[in-house]
């Protein structure tokens, strides 16, 4: 209910009032009717069975909200009462409800705890306004929306319009996503789950969903200064945001505070301009192809001293290994009966190319044509397809826009020919199916988005469908997984779980784990390199170090194997290579 679009939410002032059960239903169609009175309607949850039905009516409480909500409180109370409830079933009293008490208990009485509070708390440190000597409800100087609040928003990078409801808030989306927070607070945890791993590194509520949106709503409504969305207030709260996409996902109102920070970095970059680091990391898929023929020298140059203070790159940090022998579109003839096509990361293609010869060997024992996305005309030496995440990294929205519309064009006669598009790094699929509909919204991403799938996504699919034939040897071993963080806001974990158990007597467990902490380049940039470590040492390094010599590592996200590398001095390999290493 709270992650309902446009300036109408639902509402909690009367939420928990509770009747005694016999009068319930009575009491919700009443109550159901001053809703209707004053134009609104009510959200429904919770305990009926104790007589509390939880509701919240929808309300803008930017126009007219709170005359609206004092009037409803008012008719609520009188009923409440009139059926010998409780204003507060379960929730207790605040601002909003306090100023409720003194019509059930009344006057005398509450005055009388008004006193007891004054010698308990002469100098009315301990909540005020609370139960006693409330202010209005309706008192809007106490509200998120103030009077003359208005938001300034910059013409925007990528398509907010999923949250503009209504003409008068065209243009307004970013803001109206900052305001989707409500500040329930769920982003503050440590147990299961991934958001929000830079809040469990530093514990520090500007470092977490809440604050980073908070901090833009303030921004965007001219409440920090004339810089706005551009202040160092703002950077400061977007700089560990590791765009873990945890938030999305687990967030109760879906607040993406990964597409956010996107939409922050463009202008950002715009107004204070790319470092070289920026354009080291932005600009690898196009310089990519030219490196790898120098693969041993530059392995070399990257070694050397003074690349912390040249390019910000940590020195305590490995960089990754240019492969001297790359994946270069050795799978044209792979043959077979159903008909697949592999899309081949940056990572995949210059550094690791033997996940996607794993995949390749996977798929065609699997008995599928494979083929493998090109852009038009590609031939040795040309540049290969790029999701345009490495721009993103940077706020180059518009280059990543450019290779979006580049990939879309190469993949559209397999999209629309209904043949799955597979990848194997999840942070490069997963653009496929989230930032191209903000980057070029329209039919063409939205079949897209619906085809894209990982290598693993797919196999589980086929499994589960019957089609799946597959030989696989028996591995008696155990395996220990490692997910991506775009693996578990897309819910693609389960798929892995399960690819992974077809290999016979092969004990496939599952490490707790938040973000990795290496977050793309993240954990390479030398002034979030103890943070990046912190993440890894809250659960997956320790996991890792505790497994014996023999157990399988597994992590499909090429930064998360660096992590482990790098912090445990263990080898992880991605479920593709598990999979090859157990065909006959």
């Amino acid at each position: 209910m709270m992650s309902m679009k446009g300036d109408g939410k639902p509402v909690s002032f009367i939420e928990d009032c509770a009747v005694p059960l016999e009068h319930l239903a009575e009491y919700t169609d009443r109550l159901t009717q001053v809703f209707r009175k004053h134009g609104t309607e009510g959200t429904w949850y919770a305990h009926a069975s104790v007589g509390t039905l939880h509701v919240r009516p929808i309300l803008d409480m930017r126009r007219g909200g709170a005359q609206k909500m004092r009037a409803i409180a008012e008719e609520a109370c009188a009923m409440v009462r009139e059926y010998k409830g409780a204003y507060s079933g379960e929730h207790g009293d605040g601002l909003v409800r306090s100023e409720w008490i003194a019509p059930f208990f009344g006057l005398r009485l509450t005055a009388a705890l008004g006193e007891i509070k004054d010698w308990i708390d002469p100098r009315g440190l301990m909540n005020p306004g609370k139960i006693v000597n409330p202010p209005k409800m309706d008192d809007r100087t106490l509200y998120r929306f103030k009077p003359g609040y208005q938001t300034r928003v910059p013409v925007a990078a990528l398509d907010w319009s999923e949250h503009e409801a209504d003409v008068s808030a065209r243009g307004q989306g970013y803001a109206k996503a900052a305001e989707m927070c409500n500040n329930n607070g769920h982003c503050r945890k440590f147990d299961a789950g991934t958001m929000c791993p830079s809040f469990r590194a530093t514990q520090d509520e500007r470092h977490l969903t809440r604050g980073r949106a908070n901090t833009l709503r303030l921004a965007l409504s001219g409440q920090l200064g004339e810089q706005g969305l551009v202040s160092e207030e703002v950077r400061e709260a977007m700089e560990l945001c590791v765009s873990c996409k945890g938030c999305k996902r687990e967030c109760p109102t879906g607040v993406d505070m990964a597409k956010m920070k996107i939409e922050f970095l463009h202008h950002y970059k715009e107004r204070h301009g790319q470092t070289l680091r920026d354009r080291l990391v932005a600009w690898l898929p196009h310089y990519a192809p030219w490196a790898s023929r120098l693969a041993p020298l530059v392995n070399l140059l990257s070694r050397l001293p003074g690349r912390e203070l040249l390019a910000g790159l940590s020195a305590q940090r490995s960089l990754p290994r240019w492969s001297p022998d790359p994946f270069i579109n050795r799978a044209r003839e792979v043959s077979g009966e159903r008909e697949v096509v592999l899309l081949v990361d940056t990572f995949s293609r210059w550094f690791e190319p033997e996940n996607a010869r794993a995949a390749l060997q996977v798929l065609s024992a699997a008995g599928y044509r494979v083929h493998v996305a090109e852009a038009p005309g590609e031939h040795v030496g040309r540049r290969p397809l790029c999701c345009g995440r490495t721009f993103l990294a940077a706020g180059l929205v518009d280059e990543a826009r450019h290779e979006a519309r580049r990939t879309l064009d190469a993949l559209r006669p397999y999209v629309e020919r209904g043949m799955p598009v597979l990848g194997l790094e999840p942070s490069c699929l997963f653009t496929l199916r989230d930032e191209f509909l903000s980057l070029l919204p329209g039919a063409d991403a939205r079949a897209l988005a619906e085809q894209a799938m990982l290598f693993e996504e797919f196999l589980a699919r086929e499994h589960d469908a019957g089609r799946l034939k597959l030989p696989l040897k028996p591995l008696a071993r155990s395996a220990l997984l490692h997910g991506h963080c775009h693996q578990k806001a897309f819910d693609a974990m389960g798929a892995v779980e399960r690819v992974l158990r077809l290999v016979p007597e092969l004990k496939v467990t599952t490490i707790e784990s938040s973000c990795c902490g290496m977050a793309g380049s993240f954990g390479y940039e030398a002034e979030h390199y103890a943070v990046s470590m912190r993440m890894a040492e809250a659960a997956l390094l320790p996991a890792v170090r505790a497994a014996a010599a023999e157990v399988l590592l597994v992590a499909d996200g090429t930064s998360c194997r660096h992590q482990i590398a790098d912090g445990a001095q263990r080898e992880a390999v991605h479920v593709a290579r598990v999979l090859a290493t157990a065909l006959p």
